[in-house]
């Protein structure tokens, strides 16, 4: 082992933009921090900087000192100041693929104005990193990585190849101790050259033989400057035959070669435990934020978006990129992940909030455009997701006196319907005092009473009643002061009746084919036509439910027996299991003596719906929790608290899975909850859907760092786990811990993590704290939790057995425009948007690109496919980079159809010119 003959010393910053303080507050030490860095670069041009690798820092700053903005241009194009490539240093787990390649996207975009970004994707301090993030790199040109967490304890130099599961391979720095590692080195100026031959001593152990290139030493650490007279230090530094330089990170890497000849392969996501903490319970704490991220990223992603480009409505450009720069703000590393102080996390709360309320926006504005063609009496469906689909959807609609209920699409077929609800018809029956009436008559605002507006009037005077009769459109000559006058004429009366009657509606669930990314329209008619022969209807016999596809059956425990014709059975699906939790934000750690309680004292069922459209009966199961844990005594509290859980079971015509939705009222502390869902055979590999890939991970983790290896693991779209006898996949609405559990046997997903502290200093499954010490009781998430997932019993391989596709139609529901052309006006045909076709693709994104629709999809599969995009005219089509930049162009086919053959796992961008 020989020193190495130079050493690259980066001046850095890391910087937690929000954390155990709000933004607001890191922003007043991020400026004073910038401003005596800046001041000094401006007087002495041998200091070096880099700046986090994310932008956001930057414009942070930019913010509250405009007048730096040219001195940062100069600096970064003077190679002197390294910014960029992200936006955000984002966790990677807990935000789409698509929030993702967005962040990156914008980072470089945004760097580029300034001069330029940094050319490595740096990720200093994520809790772990996807599988797919080399090929999100190379796909936006950038040929380094650099990581800290997660590097698995094979890795013996410091640099390896890391390989996304497609085979696209980049270089990658690992950064042994961390992002500061040389943190202390100028810290007293009598100790600089022995810290420095220590330094060496240490970074040469992780160069191979022969690695005659520099090395790097990151010069920095959490919210710190580097020492004022740092280019002077180290010139009195006398390491015999090693120099040391001032650089940013980019000129080390200028000093590297980006080949992966000869390196260590590292295949698919970085998730060990071996060489640093990856703080696996971040992943759980505060649910309703990964909730609220997942939601507003479907809005966007999956409905503005789409609906926008579709319909060629660049109007309503600006209010997406609002929202983007709230989803990618939000998916922050100290942010999303809910390891903060609470104002931090009511801040990200509220974001995402803003990002989900400008998704709705956009898709309000688009589809009200769009259903201008509909009649008022019915509704424009959207359909989502790039197949075509019979899919049920909820609607509100007027029906006759006689309370029937049928419903017909522009073909004038009848569509099935049933119904959910019926609103109130009487929606007030008063007598008041005639010298009242005024008062009464000041309710009426123009044609608007109670939310809904008048049709009809009447006065009569022989029984001294008026009646108002509302509806959904009311009519245009309808004038309040006629009412005054008629009431003037009707003579004099001590008492009036007052009756305000709304026309008779109905809430229904309604079966409607709707053409891939497009639209149709459906209305209630008088009689009902013919039934269009379909799927077995949903029945309910006692406790159980049946659909032809699947057999629920409640059992006197409230857990759910599930059947499929082909013989897949398994019994005990969701069991809750409640067990302490005296950990913290970052992991979980049961208490010493921990006690399960896992069998409810009293069960009932309630039948909401009896099909045959939807069936739905609530379980509910009532416990005595504990109501804390004592931390101190590694135990958990005497004492104990009521707790009712409402599972609520939905089966759907159509569908092979059962749909649950868990709520209950969380009046304990500190403590976990997970639903345990049995397999139908036992496994020892499970599959979970998240970035762009489905990985496979196995009932063990890596260990060998500072906390303990549980097998506790992400999952985004689906998790799914089975045998030769069959299987599982469970489907969800939002970033999700699982684990399998009892050798294989369960699967257990995690519904509640609460806990009370920021970090604890003394952790049973961590050596050293992960951050201070602070109180955070609003993360022990008390009032109304909800949790929703769908379990979807399947044989065979995951990939032929539609577990993708059955994924994309649980989190996609229709959406629904109400018409408002003029009632006799016919239906508008059903609308093609964009078909994608192929085993195993999805889609991921679809949106403007300055005038063409660009399409971006994934192989989510283990074999090679090819993806058949269709429906519109395709006038064109080129493949594109993963920034949008257009490449060669693609063949379209005589019926208007691309072909496009992809590799297992690979991320394709395609832009179409659609007519």
């Amino acid at each position: 082992m020989t020193r190495p003959t130079e050493i690259i010393v980066v001046p850095h910053t890391h910087w937690d933009r929000e954390w155990y303080e709000p933004f607001q507050r890191f922003r007043l030490r991020l400026v004073a921090l910038l401003d005596e860095v800046f001041d000094r670069m401006e007087h002495d041009p041998r200091q070096r900087f880099t700046l986090d690798g994310q932008l956001a820092a930057v414009d942070d700053y930019l913010e509250v000192r405009p007048e730096r903005r040219e001195q940062v241009i100069e600096l970064v194009r003077a190679g002197r100041l390294s910014v960029g490539p992200w936006q955000i240093l984002l966790d990677e787990f807990l935000c789409s693929g698509e929030n993702i390649v967005r962040n990156l996207e914008r980072g470089l975009a945004r760097s580029a104005d300034l001069g330029g970004a940094m050319p490595v994707g740096y990720l200093p301090d994520m809790f772990g990193h996807i599988a797919q993030m080399p090929q999100i790199l190379a796909g936006a040109g950038l040929a380094h990585a650099c990581v800290f967490r997660g590097v698995p304890e094979r890795v013996h130099h410091h640099a390896f190849a890391w390989q996304a599961p497609d085979g696209t391979t980049v270089r990658t720095q690992y950064l042994p101790v961390g992002y500061g590692n040389a943190a202390g080195l100028m810290d007293d100026a009598a100790q600089v050259t022995r810290r420095a031959g220590d330094l060496a001593d240490r970074l040469a152990g992780w160069r191979p033989a022969g690695d005659d290139t520099p090395v790097l030493a990151m010069y920095g650490t959490d919210h710190a400057a580097p020492a004022p007279d740092a280019p002077d230090l180290l010139a009195t530094a006398d390491l015999a035959g090693t120099r040391l330089r001032l650089g940013t990170l980019a000129e080390y890497f200028a000093t590297q070669p980006a080949t992966v000849d000869g390196l260590r392969v590292v295949r698919g996501e970085l998730r060990s435990h071996a060489r640093a903490n990856i703080l696996p319970g971040v992943i759980s704490v505060r649910a309703h934020l990964k909730r609220a991220m997942n939601r507003a990223e479907r809005r966007v992603e999956r409905y503005a978006e789409p609906l926008a480009a579709l319909t060629h409505d660049g109007s309503v450009q600006r209010f997406l990129d609002m929202a983007w720069t709230r989803l990618i703000d939000a998916s922050c590393h100290d942010s999303v992940t809910g390891c903060g102080c609470d104002e931090t996390a009511e801040q990200v709360a509220a974001r995402l909030a803003e990002a989900d309320q400008l998704g709705r926006a956009v898709c309000d504005l688009v589809g009200a455009r769009l259903a201008t063609t509909v009649p008022r009496d019915g509704y424009l469906l959207f359909n989502p997701t790039p197949a075509a689909r019979t899919a049920l959807v909820r609607l509100d609609v007027a029906v006759p006196a006689d309370g029937s209920v049928a419903l017909a699409d522009a073909a004038g077929r009848s569509v099935a319907a049933q119904v959910l609800d019926r609103s109130r018809t009487v929606l007030a029956d008063d007598v008041v005092p005639a010298a009242d009436l005024p008062a009464v008559l000041t309710r009426v605002h123009g044609r608007e009473l109670y939310g809904q507006e008048v049709t009809a009037w009447s006065v009569s005077p022989d029984d001294a009643s008026l009646t108002f009769e509302v509806a959904r459109h009311g009519d245009p000559a309808f004038d309040v002061a006629d009412v005054q006058l008629a009431l003037a004429a009707a003579g004099p009366a001590d008492r009036w009746r007052v009756r305000i009657l709304a026309a008779p509606r109905a809430t229904v669930a309604a079966l409607v084919d709707v053409p891939p990314l497009g639209h149709a329209a459906v209305r209630p008619v008088p009689l009902p036509a013919t039934a269009t022969p379909g799927s077995a209807p949903v029945t309910v016999a006692g406790r159980g439910l049946d659909n032809g596809l699947l057999r629920v059956d409640v059992a006197e425990d409230g857990t759910l027996a599930l059947s499929t014709p082909d013989g897949v059975t398994v019994d005990g699906v969701g069991r809750i299991v409640d067990g302490g939790d005296v950990g913290d934000s970052y992991n979980y750690a049961p208490p010493a003596a921990d006690e399960l309680v896992d069998k409810p004292r009293a069960v009932r069922t309630v039948v909401r719906h009896d099909g045959p459209l939807v069936a739905v009966l609530d379980v509910v199961r009532e416990y005595r929790w504990p109501v804390a844990a004592d931390v101190d005594a590694g135990s958990r509290a005497v004492d104990r608290e009521p707790i009712t859980v409402t599972t609520r079971v939905e089966l759907r015509r159509g569908e092979r899975f059962v749909r649950l939705r868990v709520e209950f009222d969380n009046r304990c502390d500190d403590h976990r909850v997970r639903l345990h869902l049995p397999l139908p055979s036992p496994a020892d590999t499970s599959y979970a859907e998240g970035q762009f890939a489905v990985v496979a991970r196995g009932l063990t983790a890596e260990g060998g760092g500072g906390e303990v290896p549980l097998p506790t693991f992400p999952a985004n779209g689906f998790v799914a786990a089975g045998g030769p006898d069959g299987a599982l996949a469970v489907l969800l609405t939002q970033p999700t811990e699982y684990e399998l559990t009892d050798s294989g046997r369960e699967l257990a997903v995690t519904v509640l993590r609460s806990i009370g502290m920021l970090s604890r200093n003394r952790h049973a499954l961590r050596d050293e704290p992960a951050g201070p010490q602070l109180p955070t009781p609003e993360a022990q998430c008390r009032g109304a939790r909800t949790v929703e997932l769908a379990v979807l019993p399947y044989r065979g391989a995951w990939h032929e057995a539609g577990v993708l596709a059955a994924a994309e139609a649980y989190r996609h529901e229709l959406l629904a425009f109400p018409g408002t052309a003029d009632p006799d006006a016919a239906l508008p045909a059903p609308a093609v948007g964009l078909s994608v076709d192929g085993a195993g693709v999805a889609l991921t994104s679809v949106r403007d690109r300055a005038g063409r629709t660009e399409v971006r999809l994934v192989a989510q599969t283990p074999v090679d496919t090819t993806a058949v995009l269709g429906g519109a005219t395709v006038r064109g089509a080129w493949r594109a980079d993963l920034l949008g930049r257009a490449g060669e162009p693609l063949a379209v086919d005589g019926t208007g159809l691309v072909r496009l053959p992809l590799r297992a796992w690979e991320i394709a961008t395609v832009q179409l010119d659609l007519s």
